[in-house]
């Protein structure tokens, strides 16, 4: 069963409160919330215009019919990707993640790349127990207080 759909513009106040909500609990040690809190309104015109991009597909992952999650890929790249805090462990981000995976195996991609905080332990397990491979890649993002991100290479091969 798929668990993937294409995100609208509608979608957005479920997905911001699903994203912060993970940010805060996933990522409060990275992003301190009495010093960083989660940028609501600078995510939200991200999304807006990711929306809109003809070279950014944006999904919503749903579960039991309501938004449980997002992903996007822009080319070759998962760009962004997470599930409901209240979903994890379920096996709801391994599906989501095997569709994200089929579509950019149906785009024609034989590898992709994504970024992920070395200090998130969470989904650098996630990722790694799933065939990424980190690489010597690393930048920083462009919110406060700028933590690293490390590049994640894996190949797409068609028969998986």
């Amino acid at each position: 069963m798929a668990v993937l759909r294409p995100l609208a513009h509608d979608d957005l106040e479920v997905l911001l409160q699903v994203q912060r909500e993970g940010g805060e609990v996933g990522l409060g040690h990275i992003f301190p919330q009495d010093e960083h809190p989660f940028p609501v309104a600078r995510v939200r015109a991200r999304w807006e215009a990711e929306i809109d991009d003809p070279g950014t597909d944006c999904f919503a992952v749903v579960l039991d019919g309501r938004l449980a999650g997002f992903a996007a890929t822009r080319g070759d790249e998962l760009l962004h990707f997470g599930t409901a805090v209240r979903t994890w462990g379920t096996g709801l981000a391994g599906a989501a993640h095997d569709e994200v995976l089929a579509h950019l195996r149906g785009q024609g991609h034989r590898a992709a790349w994504l970024r992920v905080f070395d200090d998130n332990r969470r989904a650098v397990r996630f990722y790694e127990r799933r065939g990424w491979r980190a690489t010597g890649t690393t930048s920083r993002t462009t919110f406060p207080p700028y933590p690293v991100l490390r590049r994640y290479e894996r190949d797409l091969p068609v028969d998986v």
